[in-house]
């Protein structure tokens, strides 16, 4: 589309993290280099398990005094400051909790908003509703699906998946060159040694895709597990050695990209 307009992304929470500390709290825990966020405004990362599986992704943003976390709504986002709080011990960091706050992502108004890091066709993230004509999430959501992003505890499995496996790496939301954080451990070996051997794809079906986090069977063979889908399009942690059936024609579930 041409024209500018908006989506809103209705299940999302916001925490809020003040206090002197509030950067190398974060920074010992998250798969990305928080300090970047103060010259970029926004930035992409993860909290993982200590064996470096995924627990939950969120966007920073750099606020006045405080870092201001855009992460999944609801019991998600209780579930990530009960988690942070954890780790707060006598770090001067104050936490509080936002479960339900909408968040608007707008498409060809470049004056509003700061642009979603891991792909400039994600559009721009605002926090107030924008003067602007609104069209479904669809929208967004197939736009996201198309790009191959993960969208969360949607297509990252809880405490099970890693994030090269996600391509959470590809979308800017690791940074190699940072300290030590929760979780790198296996993060780095997996990218050092090139150890991943199923990724997240985009897939295409003429018919219904299946249900999320169900297996996939090719001829007999389990080849993957199905994730978010919108319409005739999804996304599914597939198995490299199943890549090349899914590229042809014939196949009911065919591989985009």
């Amino acid at each position: 589309m041409s024209k500018a307009f908006y989506v809103e992304l209705s299940d999302r929470g916001l925490i809020h993290v003040e206090g002197e500390d509030r950067y190398d709290f974060l920074q010992g825990l998250i798969s990305n280099d928080v300090h970047k966020v103060k010259e970029e405004k926004i930035l992409y990362s993860c909290l993982l398990t200590p064996q470096g599986r995924f627990l939950h992704d969120f966007f920073i943003h750099e606020g006045d005094g405080f870092l201001l976390l855009d992460c999944e709504g609801g019991q998600r986002a209780d579930d990530l400051y009960e988690t942070l709080n954890k780790y707060r011990l006598r770090s001067d960091v104050f936490l509080s909790v936002e479960e339900k706050h909408p968040v608007y992502a707008v498409f060809g108004d470049d004056s509003l908003g700061i642009a979603d890091p891991r792909h400039f066709k994600m559009g721009r993230r605002v926090f107030e509703k924008p003067d602007l004509p609104q069209e479904d999430f669809r929208e967004w959501d197939q736009e996201r699906i198309a790009l191959g992003i993960p969208d969360g505890s949607r297509d990252m499995n809880v405490t099970k998946s890693t994030l090269l496996e996600c391509n959470i790496d590809q979308f800017n939301g690791v940074d190699w060159d940072k300290g030590c954080y929760m979780g790198q451990e296996l993060t780095a070996r997996m990218h050092h040694r090139n150890l991943g051997k199923k990724h997240l794809r985009v897939l295409q079906s003429d018919t219904p895709l299946p249900e999320p986090f169900a297996d996939i069977h090719l001829n007999g063979e389990l080849i993957g597990n199905m994730r978010s889908s919108c319409e005739n399009m999804g996304l599914a942690v597939i198995n490299d050695t199943a890549i090349e059936s899914l590229k042809d024609d014939s196949s009911p579930i065919r591989l985009l990209g």
